[in-house]
């Protein structure tokens, strides 16, 4: 069976059959919820698959990812020569253009060797709106570090640029990428992707230092609560509980109400469990078990709620300097 008869969900079905379920499951959870429901109905409905096609998906796959890597180290003209080399023209031609077609490579991809103190120095004088576009482009630890470096007075506008972005045109991004190739003397082509939104910027602010993440929420709060509210949230969830200290865990516990820990724990996980049930005295431990044996089922409403009542106290504690939640950077914690 031949590659280019085989569509792209099943390509992903036979894929994720080859790998394993352990390896699926960590992959699946990056897909959608549209595009993990059409995979596990393949998975489901297919019986037997050739060793022909099976060999086939995992060569595309390998090459794809070899060619993937070869791209970020020098671009497509990059890529393409060293694929030439070893499986000529045409191959390397079909596999170039499936990176294209599939947007798998985000723009500004030549940024990441740039030195961080230089490129500040680079888009500080640059719209805004041109930054907040740069910065959704790059991997969040390193727009961290540019956004931690700009000045006090642009940041939040930034942020909150980065936040309410949706899509932008492939004729702006090459725009934009046309200024910087030149300043930095890079060739990079790259072809329409989405970036920007809520969750882009949050995961700048986890990898933020704490008084950067202050200072922008602070500042969102001004102008759009609503939106700072959103980003909260989705800043530290229930679960992140587990990568707290026990002293830290300890302190959250005494200031929670009971009744909202029990009903937190009835979604949580059972690692997030055991490390409540670790914390607390004996006799706490087995009535929290108690509770959760009796609740009987609950609404999940109810339990993101209760959730999130307890996540509100966990900021309020890392706020005040009670409790230290981990931060990226130069707020790196000492122990």
């Amino acid at each position: 069976m031949a590659r280019g008869k085989i569509g792209g969900v099943k390509k992903s079905a036979i894929l994720l059959m080859a790998l394993g379920p352990v390896l699926s499951a960590k992959i699946l959870r990056h897909f959608n919820e549209a595009d993990i429901e059409k995979i596990s109905l393949e998975i489901a409905n297919t019986t037997k698959v050739e060793v022909e096609a099976v060999e086939d998906v995992l060569e595309e796959f390998l090459l794809l990812n070899q060619a993937q890597r070869y791209l970020l180290d020098g671009g497509f003209e990059y890529a393409k020569t060293l694929l030439e080399q070893t499986l000529g023209a045409q191959k390397a031609n079909e596999i170039i253009k499936k990176l294209k077609e599939a947007s798998q490579i985000r723009p500004f991809t030549f940024v990441r060797k740039a030195d961080p103190k230089q490129f500040i120095n680079l888009i500080a004088q640059e719209h805004p709106q041109t930054i907040a576009l740069i910065l959704a482009y790059l991997d969040p630890e390193q727009a961290s570090k540019v956004l931690s470096g700009l000045p006090d007075e642009q940041q939040a506008d930034i942020a909150r640029r980065i936040a309410l972005m949706d899509r932008t045109s492939p004729e702006v991004l090459k725009l934009v990428e046309s200024v910087l190739k030149e300043k930095l003397s890079t060739v990079v082509q790259q072809d329409f992707a989405a970036a920007g939104g809520i969750q882009a910027l949050v995961d700048i602010l986890n990898n933020a230092d704490r008084a950067t993440e202050k200072l922008i929420l602070e500042e969102l709060e001004k102008d759009d609560p609503k939106l700072a509210d959103e980003i909260r949230k989705r800043m530290f969830i229930f679960e992140d509980i587990n990568s707290l200290d026990n002293s830290s865990i300890q302190r959250i516990i005494r200031e929670v109400d009971t009744k909202d820990l029990a009903l937190a724990l009835k979604g949580s996980s059972e690692e997030v469990r055991e490390r409540i049930f670790r914390n607390v005295s004996k006799r706490a431990a087995e009535m929290l078990r108690d509770d959760l044996e009796v609740m009987g089922p609950v609404r999940l409403r109810e339990v993101e709620e209760a959730q999130q009542r307890i996540v509100a106290v966990i900021r309020r504690l890392d706020e005040s300097g009670e409790i230290i939640l981990a931060r990226g950077g130069d707020d790196a914690i000492v122990v």
